[in-house]
């Protein structure tokens, strides 16, 4: 029997033993821990220098380094690191920033997401080694992300090509790059710009339910908001599970950071909405209103990111709010590792970690497949539950 089966066997979640989520968790984290370092071994392996999406056939492919999903790699490298001491992972992990730089001396498509590339490569080399390469990396990339502020909308700029008055979602998650900036170089200038988008988002994204829309369009020249489009979620007036996991573990950094009570408000809202929209398993569908939910499939990387942002959450609130954030975030974990994990080291045929990722619906794109960004933020969530974590977002 391997670590990874002697870890994922049964479903109990420790009720039958008297512990709740959290200490059932708790309790299991060292084996759980030492089935993923032989696991993400295995996939260095075999992946390699690759920079990674999503899989097919069991096997990750490998992206241009421009694409939004290709700090995701390095990142839960570092991550190891940092939680093994292995050399293996940091030499592995640090050639990362410099190859993500050349993106911005060569034509390429970077845009809203080097939050997403940077911040757990260049940013996290820096924080955890001092590496001031990372560090200058880092500040270049919180630059070029400043660069796309709308002034008349308030608003950072999704994407490229014609969207110029577009928003979205998930540029939640990428605010820590500018905060972290603002707070290195002592200027308020970075942080400025990511307050006032997030207060656009809060105006124009956030409902009275708590749920989210994906993508607001925007006039790029007045600001006007001019409409919500459904994106990644099932249209208009959905609400797609993995833009809720972008906006609750999103506003909870950005409380962090500024310590503003609206955030921590709309962070909370948020992640009530998404918990009441769970079912049993504690695994979303990728999307919480969908009209005939019936065989439709789940996210596993909603589940990930969102379980990883409640720890954040749990983290910025008295007890006993605390304990409800924390004992969500475990079932969720520990649903996704007896139900959704892969964590037998050595299997060439499954690469990835978590199960049934989608990663885009409505256009039958990563259907039922491994994710990368999935594949982090387990392993991110589970550093977190250890205590172990550099605030990487």
């Amino acid at each position: 029997m391997t670590a990874g089966q002697q870890v994922s066997a049964g479903t109990d979640t420790g009720s039958g033993h008297g512990r709740d989520a959290g200490e059932e968790l708790v309790h299991r984290l060292p084996a759980l821990l030492e089935a993923l370092d032989g696991k993400v071994s295995g996939m260095l392996q075999q992946i390699g220098s690759r920079s990674p999406h999503r899989t097919e056939n069991g096997l990750y492919d490998d992206c241009r380094h421009d694409w939004w999903t290709s700090g995701f790699w390095p990142g839960m490298l570092w991550l190891m690191y940092g939680l093994t001491g292995k050399e293996s992972y940091r030499e592995a992990a640090a050639p990362w920033d410099g190859r993500l730089e050349q993106c911005f001396v060569q034509p390429s498509n970077l845009h809203h997401d080097v939050g997403f590339q940077f911040l757990p490569t260049a940013v996290l080399h820096y924080k955890l080694l001092g590496d001031s390469e990372g560090r200058r990396r880092g500040l270049a990339a919180a630059n070029f992300l400043a660069g796309r502020f709308n002034l008349a909308g308030r608003f950072l700029r999704a994407w490229n090509q014609e969207k110029a008055g577009w928003a979205i979602i998930d540029s939640c998650m990428n605010l820590s790059l500018l905060y972290w900036a603002s707070a290195e170089l002592a200027d308020p200038r970075f942080a400025q710009i990511a307050t006032a988008h997030a207060e656009t988002v809060l105006q124009h994204f956030v409902r009275p339910d708590g749920s989210v829309c994906h993508i607001v369009r925007f006039d790029p020249a007045s600001g006007e908001c001019l409409e919500e489009i459904g994106g990644q979620g099932f249209g208009p007036g959905s609400a797609w599970s993995r833009g809720q996991a972008w906006a609750l573990y999103g506003f909870a950094n950005t409380y962090r950071y500024t310590g503003d009570e609206r955030f921590l408000a709309a962070s909370q809202r948020i992640a009530h909405h998404f918990l009441a929209c769970l079912p049993d398993d504690s695994v979303p569908l990728w999307d919480f209103r969908l009209p005939e939910p019936a065989g439709e499939p789940k996210d596993t990387s909603a589940a990930a990111c969102a379980a990883s942002g409640l720890l954040e959450l749990a983290k910025l609130v008295p007890y006993p709010q605390n304990r409800l954030y924390r004992e969500a975030a475990s079932r969720i974990l520990l649903s996704l590792t007896d139900g959704f994990a892969n964590l037998a080291s050595g299997r060439e045929d499954e690469q990835g970690i978590l199960r049934e990722g989608t990663g885009h619906c409505p256009e039958g794109v990563n259907v039922n497949v491994s994710l990368i960004y999935g594949d982090y933020f387990y392993v991110e969530a589970l550093a977190k539950a250890k205590g172990w974590y550099p605030d990487v977002f």
